[in-house]
């Protein structure tokens, strides 16, 4: 019976999953316990610590099912899905919050960001309008969706590479 060859799309479908359940489960603690309205941003900062470490462990359990082989090609394609399928997963929920869950909840954070600019002596009333215009271009549900998944991919592209070169075993 001949092994079958490990796919590393698909390998990497699951484990993105969990990542990608893992910053919609950080997301919905932040909204329900008030934090982002708050501007509290430690939340985040686990994340930022948990996804190298995520994409890193997967390729080593990649490996690990690969016999213990390891091209840098493979690596690649499993951070890089990982980081795809991870930022996808985000969002759908962030789209599905922002026009279903809860609809008006980019204008409630614009009024925090628009009072925290007045709490700043230094901005006037022109320089506050001029902000808030940028902020209302970027606070487009799908345009942050876009980004957030091509900043997943980047950065699963940037890890992939760094785990690949570590873990790397050629047969």
């Amino acid at each position: 019976m001949e092994a079958k060859e490990l796919s590393p799309g698909k390998f990497a479908l699951n484990y993105g999953l969990i990542l990608g359940l893992i910053m919609v489960i950080i997301s919905v603690g932040m909204y329900t316990s008030g934090m982002m309205l708050e501007g509290k941003q430690w939340p985040i900062y686990i994340y930022y610590l948990i996804y190298p470490l995520f994409i890193i462990y997967t390729i080593s359990q990649y490996r690990k099912r690969n016999g213990q082989i390891l091209a840098l090609t493979d690596a690649l394609k499993v951070g890089v899905a990982t980081g795809v399928v991870s930022g996808l997963v985000y969002a759908v929920y962030s789209i599905i919050f922002n026009y279903v869950i809860d609809p008006e909840f980019m204008g409630k954070m614009m009024e925090v960001a628009r009072e925290k600019l007045y709490e700043n002596p230094k901005m006037t009333e022109e320089m506050i309008d001029k902000s808030m215009e940028y902020v209302e271009k970027f606070s487009n549900p799908l345009l942050g969706s876009a980004i957030w998944i091509g900043m997943s991919t980047l950065f699963g592209l940037i890890y992939a590479l760094v785990g690949g070169l570590i873990l790397k075993k050629e047969a």
